[in-house]
């Protein structure tokens, strides 16, 4: 069986939720303010293939699809390295919006799948620093 992954985490920006949902859903735009992600090619209204390279000198190749755009629900199911769900709850709290991020993957690539096997903590980390570069770029672009 392949490595799986399951992501978690709670942010703050300040913006309300229908501008970060609308800053989400604009994926083709996303190398604009996200460093990690390299590229993005729309395949239609409800599909892009991304390349993102965090870190680790490896780009993850990734096919996105609109499963749920709901005003405070977004979701998307991932294949090519990576299968799996990547879901935003966004949330109004005082002052901007609540994002709660789930991500559940398994691993599909040959290279990846060994690596996750010995490496997995620093591909952990490298996951981090990717997320960390979305969340500073993120909250760039809706104080811009």
């Amino acid at each position: 069986m392949s490595p799986s992954y399951s992501f978690r985490g709670t942010w703050t920006v300040a913006a309300d939720p229908d501008r970060v949902r609308d800053v989400l859903l604009d994926l083709e735009r996303y190398p604009e303010w996200w460093p990690q992600v390299r590229a993005v090619a729309s395949l239609g209204p409800d599909d892009a293939r991304v390349l993102c390279r965090s870190a680790l000198p490896y780009t993850l190749d990734l096919v996105l699809h609109a499963v749920h755009r709901e005003p405070r629900h977004l979701e998307i199911e991932t294949s090519g390295d990576l299968t799996g769900r990547v879901r935003w709850l966004l949330t109004p709290i005082e002052g901007g919006t609540r994002m709660d991020f789930e991500q559940d993957v398994r691993v599909a690539g040959r290279w990846l799948g060994m690596a996750s096997r010995v490496g997995r903590p620093l591909l952990a980390w490298n996951h981090d620093r990717m997320m960390a570069g979305c969340l500073d770029g993120l909250r760039d672009r809706l104080a811009g």
